[in-house]
C-alpha cells in the first residue's frame, strides 16, 4: 500500500505484500505467543537499527526494490548485526531471483530442466538456437510479471517481437526457453536441507475464461476467478515432489517456499523456478492454498516456519558455547 500511495503501478507493486498479509503474520505470530514489531522495508530497517533496535527474530519476507540483489538485502544486513531472521540467507535469495542460474545450477546437478538461454540485448535474439515453440520471460521477476499469452513464442517474428518488448519494460536479461506445453505444478515445501519435505503438490488447472496456457500474471491476481487448485494426482505429486526436493535441496532454500514444474510435450516433468520467498496471503497465495488442501492451518504454517528457523538459532547457540 505504502507503494502504491507513492506512485507505482499495481504491477510494479505486485511482489509487495499486501496490508492484510502482513496482518495475518502478524496475528498468527501474536497467536503463537510472540511479541510482533512491524518494520517494513530495508530503509525503515537501517533507521531502527541505527536507533539500536533489536530483535530476537526478524520474520524476513521483503522482496526489495532494485536489482538482481535485492531480495538479499535484507537478510545480509541482518547478519551483519548478528541478527537471526526466517527463510534463505543473501546468497541463496540472490541465485533464486535469476531464474536463468537456478536453473544453471539445477540442471548441472542433474534436475530437468528445460534447455534455454538468455537474451541481455536484441542482437542476442538471432543468437538464440532453440528450436520453437519458445518461451520468453524477464529473468528476475515473480508474480507472473511479464508473462502474457504473447510470451509463447511460435515463429521467429514472435521472439524477436516478444523479447524486444521485455527487454525495453524490464531492463533485464530475458529467459528464453523451450515452451513446456504440458499441466503445470507447484510444491508447497516447508524445512530446510535433509530435513525439508513437501507438503503437497497444487495442480494448477486454467478456466476456460482465463488467459490460456500460461500461468501469466493476470491470471495470478484474478487467480479466484480464473484458475483452479487442486491437489495433484498420487503418481503426478510423488514426480513432482521427488524433483521438487532435489532443487530446493540443491539451492540451500530453507524453512519454507515453493518449486514450480511443468510437463514437456511427452509428459515428463521439468523444473521451472523455486520461490524461496513464497507469498503467504491466508487465502490468495499457493503455499497456504496446498497447506490448507492439505489440512495444514495457516497457524500452523507459520508455527512450522518459526520452528525451522529456530532449530538454526538453536544450533547457533550450541556452537558458540562449545567455542
Amino acid at each position: 500500500d505504502d507503494y502504491l500511495i507513492r506512485g507505482f503501478s499495481a504491477e510494479e507493486a505486485a511482489e509487495f505484500d499486501s496490508r492484510s498479509t502482513i496482518d495475518a503474520i502478524a496475528a498468527a505470530l501474536t497467536t503463537l505467543g510472540h511479541e510482533v514489531d512491524p518494520i517494513g522495508g530495508i530503509t525503515r530497517l537501517v533507521e531502527q537499527l541505527a536507533a539500536g533496535d533489536r530483535w530476537d527474530l526478524v520474520f524476513n519476507i521483503a522482496e526489495g526494490w532494485r536489482g538482481f540483489g535485492r531480495e538479499a538485502q535484507v537478510p545480509a544486513l541482518l547478519d551483519a548485526y548478528e541478527i537471526d531472521y526466517t527463510f534463505s540467507d543473501p546468497l541463496v535469495l540472490g541465485l533464486c531471483l535469476h531464474k536463468g542460474l537456478t536453473k544453471s545450477v539445477c540442471r548441472d546437478a542433474g534436475v530437468p530442466t528445460a534447455d534455454f538461454q538468455l537474451v541481455a540485448t536484441t542482437a542476442d535474439i538471432r543468437r538464440i538456437s532453440l528450436p520453437l515453440p519458445l518461451f520468453a520471460k524477464p529473468v528476475a521477476e515473480g508474480t507472473g510479471k511479464g508473462i502474457t499469452p504473447h510470451s509463447v513464442a511460435r515463429t521467429p517474428e514472435d521472439l524477436a517481437r516478444v523479447c524486444a518488448g521485455l527487454l525495453a519494460k524490464y531492463d533485464q536479461p530475458i529467459l528464453v526457453e523451450r515452451f513446456l506445453p504440458g499441466r503445470e505444478f507447484t510444491v508447497g515445501i516447508l524445512g530446510s536441507g535433509r530435513e525439508a519435505r513437501a507438503v503437497g503438490t497444487l495442480e494448477i488447472e486454467l478456466k476456460p475464461e482465463s488467459e490460456q496456457e500460461v500461468y501469466s500474471y493476470l491470471n495470478k491476481e484474478q487467480c479466484e476467478e480464473l484458475v483452479d487448485y487442486r491437489l495433484a494426482p498420487r503418481d503426478a505429486a510423488c514426480r513432482a515432489e521427488a524433483i521438487a526436493l532435489a532443487a530446493w535441496r540443491r539451492l540451500g532454500c530453507r524453512d519454507a517456499g515453493r518449486v514450480d514444474l511443468r510437463e514437456d510435450e511427452h509428459g515428463q516433468l521439468c523444473f521451472m523456478e523455486v520461490n524461496p520467498l513464497a507469498g503467504l496471503h491466508p487465502t490468495h497465495s499457493d503455499l497456504p492454498i496446498v497447506c490448507r488442501l492439505k489440512g495444514i492451518s495457516y497457524l500452523e504454517l507459520i508455527a512450522a516456519i518459526l520452528e525451522a528457523a529456530n532449530k538454526r538459532r538453536q544450533m547457533k547457540s550450541r556452537r558458540a558455547a562449545r567455542s
